[in-house]
């Protein structure tokens, strides 16, 4: 056991060590490239060194997790639990995956700047601020940390129109969304007389109900929360943003911007409004219903693969949101479990389309995939694995992370959004499969197509493990699960009753 008291500086210090190792490391990458000139031997320096520095943050991050950390006294702004540790673990592996298939594009598409580096690790460690947040205030400067560094990565391709129009859409509307979270913040704190997550959860307790003040700031929370994590209505930015984005920064921002606000999102609702359930539940319904709906219908009609994946990514979202619904043990674990599925298949998918194109990859249709597998065999069947287990297919990892939704809503008997799910989930089979028949099933357009499709090796080495892990637990799955429900039960504060 190690108790930390979170009263004193030096429990405080070792309860952040992990963000502070990662904030540390991005500081000697923005050092490095102040000696150095703008080349592609600097660009790789950086890029290994900003690999390098996630080593001193997983070390801590490890030691915390198994030598059973608990905190000592009241709770205090940062939380000291598996859940978090396990929403730390999902952004570091993100983050590492982003820096490793980064490495060759940046080279290739002439991206030659080395601050690229330390904006992935700002942004990573506002992430882990936010997902590991017990107070409202730390979870926005959180939010701020990982927004505004990826604003700058949005638009990191100062050559394309469309990377600067994503930059500023990803801006102004990001900037709009957090107005409406900091006025949350500010009514909650009106109506509770506190900014603690555990505080705000006491208020209500002995059946005392939440004032009107405070349903509204929830409300305004919950539209915050909904831009970032790119649910309708709030999704009107995602599509345009993560196509003209750089491929491997959308990956990253569809997977850990995703995971961070979601896990975020979970331990809000969980922690500090189990007692409000009535009024934050048919919200989030209704939220995930039209995301689900309107993610899969409108990705029929895509012809780029890259915007086809964009309008998915708003439908995963339904998804998850479904999940957070569920306001049980199995749910919190259902969520967890279901942002690694996507999060490693997703940055496979982006890994395999950023050597499948140039210029942002939003040239890359079905027809420039024709015949794929007969070129390419191993670089076809990774992007299938992908296609198969975004859709939910048996076998993947990512038929798990759906199953364990299902399981979470059909325990507390909420039928109708499982069927939605199971329907929604059928659509997708329109747009997922067409890509797969284009690989395997369609002869390629000339002679020379995909004769320079090679994933470069640092990417080829990611893209592999995550096809690996996909592949692995969706056959063996008990462990994710088993693994999954014994950590969202680890949160200090326990979640609402099934």
């Amino acid at each position: 056991m190690m108790p930390l008291d979170l009263r004193t500086p030096f429990g405080v210090t070792l309860a952040l060590l992990p963000e502070i190792a990662l904030t540390a490391g991005a500081l000697v990458v923005l050092l490095v490239n102040a000696w150095r000139h703008a080349t592609a031997a600097d660009s790789r320096l950086s890029g290994y060194v900003a690999l390098a520095s996630l080593v001193p943050s997983a070390i801590a991050l490890v030691l915390l997790w198994t030598g059973d950390a608990r905190p000592e006294g009241p709770p205090f702004m940062v939380a000291v639990d598996g859940f978090r540790f396990a929403a730390l673990a999902l952004i570091l592996v993100a983050t590492a995956a982003t820096i490793l298939l980064s490495l060759g594009y940046l080279e290739r598409e002439g991206l030659i700047a080395p601050e690229y580096y330390s904006l992935v690790l700002f942004a990573a460690s506002g992430m882990m601020f936010m997902a590991g947040a017990e107070d409202l205030i730390v979870l926005f400067l959180g939010l701020e940390v990982m927004s505004v560094s990826v604003y700058v990565l949005a638009g990191f391709n100062r050559g394309s129109v469309f990377s600067a129009e994503a930059a500023l859409k990803y801006f102004l509307i990001g900037a709009f969304a957090s107005a409406f979270l900091l006025y949350g913040i500010a009514l909650l704190w009106g109506a509770t007389g506190s900014t603690s997550l555990a505080a705000i959860g006491a208020s209500q307790s002995g059946g005392v109900a939440l004032p009107v003040i405070g349903k509204l700031g929830l409300g305004l929370l919950l539209v915050g929360m909904g831009f970032k994590v790119a649910s309708v209505p709030f999704h009107m930015w995602a599509p345009d943003v993560y196509d003209g984005s750089p491929t491997p920064v959308t990956g990253f921002m569809a997977t850990g911007v995703k995971a961070a606000g979601f896990l975020a999102l979970v331990r809000v609702l969980y922690v500090a409004f189990p007692a409000a359930h009535e009024a934050w539940q048919p919200v989030v319904a209704g939220l995930a219903v039209a995301s689900m709906l309107l993610g899969n219908l409108v990705a029929l009609s895509q012809r780029s693969i890259k915007r086809m994946l964009a309008y998915s990514s708003i439908a995963h979202a339904g998804y998850l949101l479904s999940s957070v619904w569920a306001g049980t043990t199995l749910g919190a674990a259902a969520t967890l479990l279901y942002l690694g599925a996507y999060a490693l298949t997703t940055l496979a998918a982006f890994g395999i389309l950023a050597v499948l194109g140039r210029g942002g990859e939003r040239d890359v249709t079905l027809d420039s995939i024709a015949g794929l597998a007969a070129r390419r065999p191993w670089l076809a069947f990774a992007l299938a694995v992908c296609m198969l287990s975004l859709l939910g297919f048996p076998g993947t990892l990512g038929f798990v992370g759906k199953w364990a939704i299902l399981a979470s809503l059909v325990q507390v008997r909420q039928l109708p959004l499982a069927v939605i799910l199971v329907l929604t989930s059928l659509i997708s089979a329109g747009y997922y499969l067409p890509v797969i028949m284009s690989a395997y099933m369609r002869e390629p357009d000339s002679m020379d197509s995909h004769g320079q499709a090679r994933l470069p090796g640092t990417a080829a080495l990611t893209v592999a493990i995550a096809i690996a892990v996909v592949l692995v637990f969706g056959v063996l799955p008990s462990a994710a699960l088993s693994s999954a429900i014994a950590t969202a039960g680890t949160m200090v504060h326990a979640v609402a009753a099934p």
